[in-house]
């Protein structure tokens, strides 16, 4: 069938996946099952591309409209959680998933706390009851392992000084540099949403990936799910990217110890070794204020949260007033122990 629902066997009801106890739960009676001992539908079924047109409940029969890239989702009229099941077969099948860890009512809670942190942000703000939505997403992503060939040469100095009889010398080394580095990346993730902010998922990294399980339709139950906008050859320079800085932090600390460091050629060859598929679980948090929308993100297994706050003019006046009398004060004190006094 294109819809997958979970059907309580015990009162009929709608199941979802519990963040609480990992299980498929149902809302109704209670009732939890498995996922483990659940039978994915997907390893039963094929579906080729252009098989299934229309997409229906099968608790109401309504019809189900979504977009592209969605593949997990709730009925609209009778909130059953289903999962579209073409979208997450063959070359769109993911290898793997992180489920939830944090329910829809911990992350409100802890957004509100966070919110209250805000120093700089408006008073209204923190009250965080302006939220417009929060949303449980599986967000795409590719997870590479990247091997790096790294050739550096350069020419370095080191200068010593020092007295001898009425003379002051300076001697420098002169050294040239050669380094053959070779560089391993494991599990470097890239999301491959194209309606995500690629820095707040950046942001909100790390996901324990020590708790990645196989992927079972299951877990996508109650939260909505995506499937990749790019494939992972579209995103390989972006994973080269982000590997840049980790690159040139390694070969910095292979070249310490000189004076000076001059590199006049370095070369860097990545090679994609391995990349999967993966959802990875997100909380998104729509928040309007003033009249201008903010969306905020929290990591749905560690429970951070990233975005960018509305700030506060007149906060933050206070806090440079506040920061430039501290100073002032704390100079007059040092004039004062020095004997200059206070003017």
């Amino acid at each position: 069938m294109p819809v997958i629902e979970y059907k309580c066997p015990n009162c009929g009801g709608g199941m979802e996946f519990d963040s609480g106890t990992g299980m498929l739960s149902c809302p109704s009676c209670g009732r939890k099952d498995d996922i483990g001992q659940i039978p994915d539908p997907l390893k039963q079924q094929v579906f080729t591309e252009d098989e299934v047109k229309e997409y229906h409940c099968e608790s109401c029969g309504a019809v189900i409209v979504t977009e592209p890239e969605t593949s997990a989702t709730s009925c609209s009229f009778c909130g059953s959680a289903v999962v579209l099941s073409e979208r997450l077969t063959g070359k769109l099948a993911p290898a793997q998933v992180i489920p939830f860890a944090i329910s829809k009512e911990e992350a409100m809670t802890a957004f509100k706390k966070w919110c209250r942190k805000g120093r700089l942000t408006p008073k209204g703000f923190m009250t965080a009851d302006r939220v417009q939505g929060i949303t449980g997403v599986y967000v795409p992503f590719w997870l590479y392992d990247l091997h790096n060939d790294i050739d550096v040469h350069g020419h370095g100095t080191k200068v010593r000084s020092y007295t001898r009889g009425d003379y002051r010398i300076t001697e420098t080394e002169h050294y040239e540099i050669y380094r053959k580095i070779r560089l391993d990346y494991a599990r470097l993730p890239v999301d491959a949403s194209q309606k995500m902010n690629d820095e707040l998922m950046d942001k909100l990294e790390p996901f324990p990936y020590d708790r990645l399980k196989p992927f079972k339709t299951p877990y996508l139950a109650g939260y909505i799910a995506e499937k990749y906008s790019y494939t992972d050859e579209e995103l390989t320079p972006r994973a080269k990217e982000k590997t840049a800085p980790y690159v040139e932090s390694y070969i910095a600390s292979t070249v310490s110890g000189y004076t000076t460091v001059n590199l006049s050629d370095k070369q860097v060859h990545t090679q994609v070794k391995r990349s999967d598929y993966v959802l990875l679980p997100v909380w998104m948090v729509y928040y309007d204020y003033n009249r201008k929308p903010y969306i905020f993100a929290m990591n749905g297994q560690t429970g951070k949260i990233v975005g960018n706050p509305p700030i506060s003019k007149g906060k933050v006046a206070a806090w440079f007033a506040g920061i430039s009398g501290i100073t002032f004060l704390s100079l007059k004190l040092v004039a004062w122990m020095m004997g200059g006094g206070w003017l």
